[in-house]
């Protein structure tokens, strides 16, 4: 197993492409760590540049201590999964899995019994004489990992491995990786763009907008308090509501009610904030933001409610199932203790937490 660790890390592409932008992290030994963020954040980028198949413009990589930022991906003791597998279509199960053995000369005997070994632990022992075009997508992401693991690397990069794999098969495949991760304990850097996935397997997040990092933390830290308004839309099943509103009187105006900010924030008037409070954090209640029921979505054991408050402010609130209010009737929600945060309105900045007045 290795650590990781990244300083002052730049890849900038010939097109002038700063696809990671200075870029500071250190990933702990044996940690589940995930890249999150959108199409084009350059997470993918990142992963290819410790991994060594992309060049680091500026900044080192270190691997265990040992400063790896110039030396090449096939000596890094890297492994990693590719997105589409890249399995090699006119070889045999068994010779996908030895192929890292067999590219460092090692004896027929040794690939075969590391074939077969790999095979066993990830329930592919039946399937070692076919073909990838024999497989389904969760087997051939299994051929892939086990080729992965056949390296014996120190650290193992996955891009997002799940992508190809239908709904049903990526959790399963979701409680798999974890799973096999915590037996191995490998250092494990895992991409996506899912959040649900992100927030399901990592022991931290760090979320990526830019080639930037924009927030690190645990899952809870990350779903529970948002740095930034771009990090409270991104994360989460159903969208955190961020409603807009305004400093008046030492109070904030959202969506017809008034919040009392945090008592250690000097805020003047007129000073534009962002109201942010998940539909899972707001109760049915007799004080607090009131709106008119627009839209009821069932999403299975809760339903999703639409309001339409004052100031044409959509707000959204989960309900039990059985507790769906009727289209048209006048609803009143309160956020829980310590869920209502504050953001300012021009950096987006998280400022604190704050409640109905």
């Amino acid at each position: 197993m290795a650590a990781i660790e990244l300083t002052g890390l730049s890849t900038v592409y010939p097109n002038g492409v700063r696809a990671v932008d200075s870029l500071d992290l250190a990933i702990q030994d044996g940690e589940f760590f995930a890249l999150l963020g959108p199409s084009g954040c350059g997470k993918t980028t990142l992963l290819r540049t410790i991994a060594g198949l992309e060049q680091a413009s500026e900044g080192v990589v270190r691997l265990d201590e040992a400063d790896v930022t110039r030396v090449a991906a096939g000596r890094r003791g890297v492994a990693m999964v590719f997105q589409d597998y890249a399995l090699f279509p006119h070889m045999t199960v068994a010779q996908n899995i030895a192929y890292p053995l067999r590219v460092r000369r090692a004896s027929k005997e040794l690939q075969k019994a590391a074939a077969e070994s790999k095979a066993a632990g990830l329930g592919l022992s039946a399937l070692l004489a076919r073909r990838p075009a024999q497989l389904s997508g969760g087997q051939q992401q299994r051929v892939a990992l086990a080729r992965a693991i056949a390296m014996d690397a120190s650290v193992l990069l996955l891009d997002e491995p799940l992508s190809n794999l239908d709904a049903r098969l990526r959790l399963e495949a979701r409680t798999f990786l974890k799973r096999l991760q915590r037996e191995l304990a490998l250092t494990t850097v895992f991409v996506t763009h899912d959040q649900a996935e992100a927030l399901a397997l990592a022991d931290r997040i760090a979320v990526m907008s830019d080639g930037k990092i924009v927030q690190l933390g645990t899952p809870k830290e990350v779903f529970q308090r948002p740095a930034d308004t771009f990090v409270a839309n991104f994360i989460g099943s159903t969208p955190m509501n961020l409603l807009p509103g305004a400093v008046s009187d030492g109070l904030v105006e959202v969506a017809g009610t008034r919040l009392v900010p945090p008592a250690d924030l000097a805020l003047t008037d007129g000073t534009p904030v962002v109201a942010g409070i998940r539909p899972e954090y707001l109760r049915p209640a007799a004080e607090g933001i009131t709106g008119t029921v627009s839209i009821v979505e069932n999403l299975g054991v809760t339903s999703l409610v639409t309001l339409e408050c004052p100031g044409d402010t959509l707000v959204g609130l989960t309900v039990p199932e059985d507790e769906e209010p009727e289209i048209g009737t006048t609803l009143t929600a309160t956020p829980e203790h310590g869920r209502l945060l504050l953001y300012h309105g021009e950096t987006n900045q998280l400022l604190g937490e704050a409640r109905v007045s």
